[in-house]
Order: structure tokens, then sequence, then C-alpha cells
């Protein structure tokens, strides 16, 4: 964490304006503190920022997984299916689907040979919260699935 101060008068922030929002602009940001100060020179605005360097910050864009490619046939489909669970979900409760479960956990819960509380709680990401909150959602939706597709209902 780095620490910069930068004054900007009252009276002439045109400059001193720029140059902070430009500062703010080209680093991450942890915290600002300002004060009012009258000072000889005239009023201003004192700023302290703390931050990291935009260099020291570089994330690697996460590249995108196709399922259907990573997954065997039965599991796509599945997984296709708890996709279209979370959207009704997600639909329902106005949020983003994401944040009900990631694409990534839904893949891990599409590999079950069924779907359980506990066994859901075994997928990388997936928790007690989102277990509590979307699991019996999910729960007789995915295994009704399962079941279909043994039967030969699912194409």
């Amino acid at each position: 964490m780095l620490i910069q101060i930068f004054t900007v008068p009252i009276y002439d922030t045109v400059a001193s304006t720029e140059e902070l929002n430009r500062f703010l602009r080209s680093n991450k940001i942890l915290e600002v503190q300002n004060q009012f100060v009258n000072n000889p020179n005239g009023p201003c605005w004192c700023f302290c920022v703390k931050y990291i360097e935009n260099g020291n910050m570089a994330v690697q864009p996460k590249e995108k997984t196709d399922y259907k490619q990573v997954l065997d046939d039965n599991t796509f489909k599945r997984f296709s299916k708890l996709r279209e669970i979370r959207k009704l979900v997600a639909l329902e409760e106005s949020i983003p689907a994401f944040t009900i479960f990631t694409d990534e956990e839904l893949a891990g819960l599409a590999k079950l040979s069924e779907l359980t509380v506990s066994k859901m709680l075994t997928v990388k990401g997936i928790g007690e919260k989102k277990t509590e909150k979307y699991g019996q959602k999910f729960i007789g939706s995915f295994n009704q699935s399962l079941m279909d597709e043994k039967s030969g209902l699912l194409d």
C-alpha cells in the first residue's frame, strides 16, 4: 500500500483537481481521507489517498470455459438443465444468475450422481448459505432430470 497527499486550493482548482482525478483513475484506490484546511496560503482541501499502483494489480482475465467441450453429453444435458433452473430462480428473485451459482459450480453439480444437500457442499464454491437458500429448488429438478435421463426421456 502506498500513500499520496494532494492539496487542492479552493480558488485555483482546475489544475489540481485534474491532477487528483488523473491519479485516482490510474490507480487502485483503497481509501481517501479529506480535510478542509485554512492555511497561510489560503483555504484548501487536503486529500490523503491510500492506493496500489495499477502495475501491481495486473489481473489476468479468466478464460471462458466451453462446457460442451469439457463435459460428456449426459453431464452437459444436466448442466444445461441446471442453467435453466438457475435462470428461473434469478428471474424470480430479480438478481443476476451468476450470484446464485456460477457455471463452474453448476458443472460441479452436474457431475454428481445424485444431488443432496451434503453432496452440494462438496462442490467447490458452494457453501452452507447457498445450499440453504437454493438447494431445495435445485435438488428436486435435478433429480427429476436424472430420472428422466435414466428412463430415456432426455434426448
